[in-house]
């Protein structure tokens, strides 16, 4: 989470956007930064509970492929509206899954879900397969740029399964959706110190994970 947030700042200085994919070396649930950490609680018992800069409900990460993009505030994604931002990613990760040869499809209208849980039932562009969302998202738009976190759930496949054969289709339907020229960031040893410094002020501190 740490590194996410500290991403929008390379984003901004790079002028350009920063796409992350990653996993989890432990079991551990994500929610909302605007959600109650005692509502959150009540309703899982996997721990650690880790709050995000996001919005958003709650996210397993117990098999799922995550991760986030961090847009600086000069690249014209910032500007879209909420809903057409979300749009817009969800649709290069449907480009991704389709080249895969999975039929998957944008939702149309939001279904019902429980209160707080983002993989129970689905909001509208979610990413759907066999009926069922397997792709959600969380945004957060601030000063320094716009930050989208993604989860990517498919019954049946760990993170390890398939994981790699998706990043790639995920940026090669960037170069053919959006005209992409992909480069690698390589964090120095400055960022991961800042990054570090992020995480214990932040998002290990029981003052963060319960503001709410």
């Amino acid at each position: 989470m740490a590194t996410d947030e500290y991403l929008l700042s390379v984003a901004e200085e790079r002028g350009m956007p920063v796409l992350r994919c990653y996993g989890w070396d432990r079991e551990a649930m994500s929610f909302g930064y605007f959600q109650s950490y005692e509502e959150i609680a009540s309703l899982t018992s996997v721990r650690p509970l880790v709050r995000r800069l996001t919005g958003g409900g709650l996210v397993s990460h117990v098999s799922d492929w995550t991760y986030s993009v961090a847009i600086p505030t000069s690249c014209e994604w910032y500007r879209l509206k909420a809903c057409e931002s979300y749009c817009r990613m969800h649709t290069w990760v449907n480009a991704a899954f389709r080249s895969m040869g999975l039929e998957t499809s944008l939702a149309e209208e939001a279904i019902v879900s429980g209160p707080g849980q983002c993989f129970i039932g689905a909001e509208m562009h979610d990413v759907l397969y066999k009926g069922f969302k397997v792709a959600g998202a969380a945004q957060r738009r601030t000063k320094k740029g716009l930050l989208i976190q993604g989860s990517v759930q498919i019954p049946g496949i760990s993170q390890e399964q398939g994981r790699p054969d998706w990043q790639q289709a995920l940026k090669q339907s960037g170069v053919e959706k959006y005209g992409i020229e992909w480069a690698t960031v390589h964090l120095t040893e400055n960022d991961r110190q800042h990054i570090d410094q992020l995480a214990s002020e932040h998002y290990q501190a029981e003052s963060f994970i319960r503001r709410r």
